[in-house]
């Protein structure tokens, strides 16, 4: 709960995200996304591998 008059209220809506890879109907845990795109969700067993763009 916040003091400030006027402080929007947080979502509490439980999201429920799925494996994007084909056939899988793993949870989601791992989001990817670029920029503002919306995240793809992967599970442990397909997340791909991060890179960072500068290496």
């Amino acid at each position: 709960m916040s003091d400030e008059q006027g402080a929007a209220k947080h979502d509490t809506t439980l999201y429920v995200h799925y494996c994007k890879h084909p056939d899988c109907k793993k949870w989601g845990a791992f989001g990817f996304a670029v920029g503002k795109a919306e995240p793809n969700w992967f599970c442990l067993e397909h997340r791909p591998e991060w890179k960072p763009r500068n290496a």
